[in-house]
């Protein structure tokens, strides 16, 4: 399983995603690789969705489809209501799946 965190320096978010992915990833032996993104033309190769993104496998499990690629930050519907990263135990479930 291919794990990637695609993200840009000016969203905090992408710190938080990253800490509970790798978090999870170590555990199952996985490792997750990074990449910045910096500008609206990578955003687009990418398809990017905003920061942070997160691709298992080249594809993007916590996107409808319709959201904008760019260079912004990201919510995410979370149980506990909208947030800048998935909670941990939805990153655990997109693992598991």
């Amino acid at each position: 399983m291919k794990l990637e965190l695609l993200y840009f320096d000016d969203c905090p978010n992408w710190k938080i995603a990253a800490e509970r992915l790798d978090g999870i990833a170590g555990g199952r032996g996985l490792t997750v690789e990074r990449r910045l993104v910096t500008t609206l033309e990578e955003a687009e190769a990418a398809r990017f969705r905003g920061s942070p993104t997160i691709l298992v496998d080249g594809e993007d499990p916590f996107a409808s489809g319709d959201e904008p690629f760019g260079l912004a930050c990201r919510v995410y519907q979370t149980p506990d209501g909208p947030a800048g990263s998935p909670a941990t135990e939805q990153l655990e479930a997109v693992l598991d799946a």
